[in-house]
């Protein structure tokens, strides 16, 4: 049976090993080879071919295509020749086409050819109204061909990343991207503007925190409104670090008396509880185990660690057992991914690494190697990992894809990331 027919009826299964690693079952080992090219006829050569970029990025990122990169333009309307396509072992032929719509927008038409069943399967078309968002246009054909095949979903593709990026000394803005950086666009500026965090699922709003008021305030913002309201303020620092699955409840990281504490914020009667009340350093609290207990880092043991804490109880849990500087974590239903401070290895000096481990095991997996990878955030699905990597003195946005294990960068052109979500 041929590549692609293979991919067509076999189904992913995604399990959770009781030892925490995340593993992909297939059926086949055997990738289909897809060719995207930019149509002879197509308008705007240059838009378009910066579509086709993004396009084999995200199949390449999907971990379910190998990309081809053999060269060969046809018309839109045209078939392309089967018998070269195998003698460049192409399994799928995916053709692109641009046309200008009303106000400036784009149309990219999509057209994918089965080599071996020597048809067109599959064609549609995606609009927008605003050519800088082209990126979404690319993400959105990638996310449909791969439903065509029934893969494992790729839609956080489509979903806005959220960071803060500094620009100056005391001056930070908020910026909303695609998760590749090829578009981004400011959306909180001037003065000092950081913590991003989405506060719903369909990213419609987002918490921040301000230091332009008297003392820093943790404002709420609409997206699409631009309409912003005070949550709350307190001496020292607020933060919100995480929001409930039902989006009514924060954590947040306050310090109204000198040491910070983690809090819960109850939106609707407005009323925050105390977690933690250790003297000393809590911040960073995560939601697990369906928002019944919260991960945080502590420096209880003289160095930051990472600690688990039922709501409600008194009791607290060490979590991680590596490493001496363990700053920053993220989390999703019973996994974590943290921060580690290595030292000197045969890798690098000082470097910060990404580890995962499992609430309910003890077993520990390395996800980098080099540099500083820091500020990890699980994907919705849990199935991959975004976070900021510091390398020769550059940003970029990382991306891990936890059950391919592979890794990609997206380099930040200007200033320097500092906090993140998705």
């Amino acid at each position: 049976m041929n590549k692609i027919l293979v991919v067509l009826i076999f189904s992913f299964n995604m399990l959770f090993a009781v030892d925490a690693t995340m593993e992909i079952i297939k059926k086949s080992h055997s990738l289909p080879m897809i060719n995207v090219s930019v149509s002879s006829d197509s308008g705007d050569l240059k838009l378009a071919k910066e579509i086709k970029k993004i396009i084999g990025q995200d199949l390449r990122v999907s971990g379910h295509f190998n990309v081809s990169n053999f060269n060969k333009s046809i018309p839109y309307t045209s078939i392309p020749s089967s018998p070269l396509m195998k003698q460049n072992d192409i399994d799928l032929f995916l053709n692109l086409q641009i046309q200008q719509s009303a106000f400036e927008g784009i149309i990219l038409y999509i057209s994918l050819f089965d080599v071996n069943s020597n048809k067109i399967v599959f064609n549609k078309q995606f609009t927008t109204s605003k050519q800088s968002r082209f990126p979404f246009l690319a993400h959105r054909s990638a996310i449909e061909i791969n439903k065509y095949l029934n893969a494992p979903s790729i839609d956080w593709m489509d979903k806005f990343v959220i960071f803060s990026r500094s620009i100056g000394a005391k001056k930070s803005e908020i910026v909303i991207a695609d998760y590749t950086l090829n578009f981004q666009k400011v959306i909180v500026k001037d003065g000092l503007n950081v913590f991003p965090k989405w506060a719903d699922k369909s990213q419609e709003s987002f918490y921040y925190t301000t230091y332009n008021k008297t003392v820093p305030t943790l404002m709420k913002a609409n997206l699409y409104t631009g309409k912003k309201r005070q949550i709350l303020k307190s001496d020292g620092m607020i933060i919100a670090s995480d929001v409930s699955e039902d989006g009514k409840k924060l954590l947040l990281t306050m310090s109204p008396d000198g040491q910070s504490d983690i809090y819960l914020y109850d939106l609707e009667k407005r009323i925050k509880t105390k977690i933690t009340k250790y003297k000393g350093i809590d911040v960073s609290g995560n939601f697990v185990e369906n928002d019944s207990k919260v991960v945080f880092v502590s420096d209880r043991l003289k160095h930051p660690n990472i600690f688990a804490k039922k709501i409600g109880q008194r009791g607290v849990e060490r979590l991680v057992y590596h490493g001496r500087n363990n700053s920053s974590a993220t989390s999703y239903k019973d996994y974590i991914v943290y921060t580690s401070r290595e030292g000197t290895n045969e890798f690098s000096r000082g470097s910060f690494n990404l580890y995962l481990i499992s609430t309910k095991s003890d077993f520990i997996r390395r996800l980098t190697t080099t540099g500083r990878n820091q500020f990890p955030k699980f994907s919705s699905d849990g199935e991959s990992i975004l976070f900021i990597k510091t390398y020769k003195g550059k940003s970029s946005l990382g991306i891990i894809r936890i059950n391919y294990n592979k890794s990609f960068l997206f380099p930040l052109k200007s200033g320097k990331l500092q906090s993140i979500d998705w």
